[in-house]
């Protein structure tokens, strides 16, 4: 019966270790998120592994040669507990799954059901127990709320965690 098994990869060689993984015909699969890079004056999005240095590989433990793995390009090692992988329950690669949007790519940002001018209560944090007004939300799961501190509206990042509608 196939089950779903852990791979430590080397560092930074998590798609360089799942591509040699499909080539030798194993089903594995790695998470990814978009990330937002800053270089010099530049900002961008790139994929990056939701779990960096690792990602999950199915096979039958009785069926197929799994100690292929750990000779794969890109592979440290298979997670074990003793001389035998350890499996996963395969309801967790399923709810990550759930989570991809089209492009297969994990969405990171909260849905949140408010729009720009709406009032916010702040509920964790130095702010606690202030409104504010949201202004927007980012990417990395940061809102921005004006604030009335002192007879000035004030720009404050938050995680959108510490709000409540």
């Amino acid at each position: 019966m196939k089950q779903w098994y852990v791979v430590n990869t080397k560092a930074r060689e998590e798609t360089k270790a799942l591509f040699h993984l499909k080539r030798q015909s194993f089903n594995a699969y790695l998470p990814q998120y978009k990330k937002i890079r800053r270089h010099a004056r530049r900002t961008d999005k790139v994929l990056a592994p939701l779990f960096p240095k690792y990602l999950f590989v199915e096979f039958d433990l009785d069926m197929e040669n799994w100690s292929t793995i750990n000779s794969t390009i890109g592979v440290s090692t298979l997670i074990k507990f003793g001389s035998l992988p350890t499996p996963i329950p395969a309801e967790l690669v399923r709810e990550i799954r759930t989570r991809e949007d089209s492009e297969g790519v994990i969405s990171l940002t909260r849905d949140l059901k408010i729009k720009s001018g709406d009032e916010v209560n702040i509920i964790a944090g130095a702010f606690n127990n202030h409104s504010g007004i949201f202004e927007c939300q980012n990417d990395d799961e940061r809102i921005v709320i004006l604030l009335n501190l002192m007879g000035r509206n004030v720009r404050v990042r938050l995680p959108s965690s510490a709000i409540s509608v």
